[in-house]
């Protein structure tokens, strides 16, 4: 079922994306993992994906890309999750990522008096800097871990329950009793 569900919604083949893709990539660009919808490509997927989406850094699907490539999992999908933070979430999960790295370091409130010259800039810049990056990479790894958790899980749910019902689709009906 999960392969089904995505290849509806994923219409590129290894054939149409796979001659886009630079000529010096050479074996990578042919490897058959970064096209295919099995438990393990799509779960490496979306480890990567969330991963990257958290970082607090331009570029995520520069990334993103390399990591795909390197790992061998499926390259839409971690390039599609990598877009969870878009102008519209950007904010929010950057704010929370600070606030998360601000607790793991446990670095003080931050005096937020705005004066825009240089100066300020530097030295606000010194105070959010680690804080930001800290949170970002500690929230990427935990929501890439359970993003790969609940897809292996989801997945493997899917296929006992589909072995179910073909074991059930085979047994004869109850108090049948042609013998």
């Amino acid at each position: 079922m999960p392969k089904k569900f995505l290849r509806r919604y994923l219409k590129a083949r290894r054939h149409q994306v796979g001659s886009r893709l630079p000529r010096w990539l050479g074996p990578l660009a042919a490897d058959p993992h970064l096209f295919h919808l099995n438990r393990h490509s799509v779960s490496v997927a979306f480890f990567v994906g969330l991963f990257c989406a958290l970082l607090p850094l331009p570029g995520q699907t520069l990334i993103a890309a390399p990591l795909a490539l390197l790992l061998r999992c499926n390259l839409p999908i971690a390039l599609a999750l990598v877009w969870i933070t878009n102008p519209l979430t950007m904010a929010p999960v950057l704010y929370l990522t600070f606030k998360l790295g601000s607790w793991i370091l446990g670095t003080p409130q931050l005096d937020m008096a705005i004066h825009f010259d240089w100066a300020w800039i530097s030295q606000q810049g010194r105070l959010i800097l680690l804080p930001l990056v800290v949170g970002g990479v500690v929230a990427g790894l935990l929501a890439g871990a359970t993003g790969y958790l609940v897809i292996r899980g989801l997945w493997r749910w899917t296929v006992v329950r589909e072995w179910e019902a073909r074991r059930r689709k085979r047994l004869p009906p109850a108090g049948d009793d042609r013998r």
